[in-house]
């Protein structure tokens, strides 16, 4: 396929491996709910070049691909791409990143928000005070942790809704209920 290159590329997830003799990939999400993944017709993979001498590999052009199928198993998503017919063209884009443009994603559902949409926006404390700019979210196994940085310091904040107050994405603002000298 070719498309011009979109903007707002987000990668989702990797080739870890082939997944059996008909060509298909098996794709390690960055995501435990990896919806995008899913629904998507079609990804942009993003190979690495071949190592020269004592060169780094560096990244190609992205290049998009048509999704014939994707289905999870066993914590991966197994995906069949057009033009990926064999396990040898399979096994030549492992170790490639998947990646979507942000416009195509499926739509949130109601107080859902995907982390790429929260990461640049201001958290505010009690009283409207800014506590600093959303750098990340990160997992912990109990729930997701926005990590909130101003100047030299850094916050670690729960995402949860004892603590999230409100999220307003057109004003890129996150309220929550966090005291300014925690």
């Amino acid at each position: 396929m070719s498309s011009p290159l979109p903007q707002d590329l987000v990668e989702l997830g990797l080739v870890q491996d082939a997944q059996g003799l008909r060509g298909q990939i098996k794709v390690r999400p960055f995501s435990s709910d990896p919806v995008a993944l899913l629904s998507t017709k079609s990804i942009w993979l993003s190979l690495l070049s071949p190592q020269l001498s004592q060169g780094a590999r560096t990244p190609e052009e992205p290049r998009l691909y048509a999704v014939n199928s994707a289905k999870e198993h066993s914590g991966f998503i197994v995906m069949a791409l057009e033009g990926i017919a064999d396990r040898d063209q399979a096994l030549a884009v492992k170790g490639a990143r998947l990646s979507l443009s942000r416009a195509l994603f499926p739509q949130a559902e109601s107080s859902s928000y995907y982390w790429v949409d929260l990461v640049g926006c201001m958290a505010m404390g009690h009283e409207q005070a800014p506590l600093g700019l959303v750098t990340e979210i990160t997992e912990n196994g109990a729930h997701a942790i926005m990590t909130v940085v101003d100047g030299d310091r850094t916050r670690l904040i729960p995402f949860v809704p004892d603590i999230i107050q409100a999220v307003n994405l057109a004003e890129k603002q996150i309220t929550v209920n966090w005291e300014a000298d925690w």
